[in-house]
């Protein structure tokens, strides 16, 4: 039998769905996989029960029905600030995870390099070696995960730096980028002729003292500027993998060109329903964003009572915390959040998984749950010193 490919040697399993799967095995509270355990709006879920019957039920249009797709335009111009025109500057994918995977292949070739900021969400590093890509990375600093622009610059100024992924607010680190950091990042792209492909599914999950920009709202970034979100966390809808990207046309044609022959295309009952949130009014927003800091304030007031070292999000529902005074000596992080599922009953992910850097300390764990499985989670973890030390 003929050799099958080599690409797969360099990046495992994801490391997070992994410990979703021992934790159900385990009957442990999923704070590893970032998806809620509520419900979403009830005006999404009756439109659902109204198309079941009535459809679509048959193949959409490839690049999303259009009924979607004026309405995502609308809603996202909206935010952006600028008119996006629904035929030619988007297409809805099977989540953002299939628009990263087009919008790589769409604009790079083979031995190009992709830079990303440490730590990342670890289906960039996975997709940038499926394309055959090399992933370039420049650290983000704790606690507050600021990057140094000497080292950033000397990245993209490689010949062979292609694209750079944008995640914002960042998943592992919680981080926002500010208006001087991302002003900074569009300068450095735009002198080197770098693209930038940014993942905002986290968008309207920003707390007090920060604020969401978006990259292509900056002066000569729309042009080269391909922007991945999804519906996934916005209407509790992680199951439904409704994603999309926006980008000016001459870019967009391309990311299409592979997304037709990836997926087909999106859910079509899915998209039907989903259109119902996409016409949400503001104040919609405002109370999603209410309702995450909530679930902020109990789980870190949690971890304080604890003890457990970890740092404040300034966005999404992740934190990073620092499981170092727990760990047995030689322990793993990996094998640590195994002991973990199994002697106190909470599911976490660990960090190496994330950081390029030799980081074996720190976890990720994620508290988009109902108030009651949150205090269940933090009674778990009172003891964590007694059960895993």
């Amino acid at each position: 039998m003929k050799e099958m490919s080599r690409k797969n040697q360099y990046f495992t399993d994801s490391v997070i769905r992994r410990m979703t799967r021992i934790a159900l095995a385990n009957n442990a509270i999923n704070l590893s996989q970032g998806y809620p355990d509520f419900d979403p709006p009830k005006a999404i879920t009756d439109r659902l029960a109204e198309i079941s019957a009535i459809g679509p039920h048959q193949y959409p249009i490839t690049m999303g029905a259009p009924n979607f797709r004026r309405a995502l335009a609308k809603k996202c111009g909206h935010f952006m600030g600028r008119e996006i025109d629904p035929e030619t500057e988007e297409v809805v994918t099977i989540g953002s995870t299939e628009a990263m995977v087009d919008t790589i292949f769409a604009l790079t070739n083979p031995g190009d390099k992709i830079v990303m900021f440490s730590p990342y969400f670890e289906n960039y590093y996975a997709q940038t070696l499926m394309a055959g890509c090399e992933p370039v990375f420049v650290p983000l600093v704790p606690p507050q995960y600021n990057f140094d622009p000497n080292v950033l610059e000397d990245a993209l100024r490689m010949p062979e730096t292609k694209a750079l992924i944008l995640c914002n607010p960042s998943n592992p680190s919680g981080k926002v980028f500010t208006m001087q950091e991302l002003t900074i990042i569009a300068d450095l792209c735009k002198k080197y002729d770098v693209f930038v492909i940014t993942d905002e599914p986290y968008e309207h999950i920003v707390y007090e003292g920060h604020k969401h920009i978006y990259m292509n709202s900056l002066p000569g970034m729309w042009e080269r500027t391909v922007s991945l979100s999804s519906l996934s966390k916005t209407y509790s809808i992680t199951g439904w993998r409704l994603g999309y990207a926006i980008a000016p046309e001459p870019l967009m044609k391309r990311v299409k060109q592979y997304h037709d022959f990836n997926a087909v295309g999106a859910p079509a009952p899915l998209m039907e329903a989903a259109v119902v949130g996409l016409e949400m009014p503001d104040s919609y927003y405002k109370e999603f964003g209410d309702h995450y800091a909530h679930m902020k304030k109990i789980f870190t007031d949690g971890l304080k009572d604890i003890g457990i070292p970890f740092t404040d999000p300034q966005g999404t529902y992740f934190i990073l915390a620092d499981i170092g005074p727990f760990m047995k000596k030689g322990q793993t992080d990996t094998e640590f959040c195994e002991e973990l599922i199994r002697k106190v009953g909470v599911a976490c992910v660990p960090g190496s998984s994330f950081f390029r850097e030799d980081v074996r300390n720190i976890v990720r764990i994620h508290f988009a749950k109902k108030d009651e499985t949150l205090y269940d989670a933090l009674n778990r973890l009172a003891d964590i010193k007694k059960k895993m030390c």
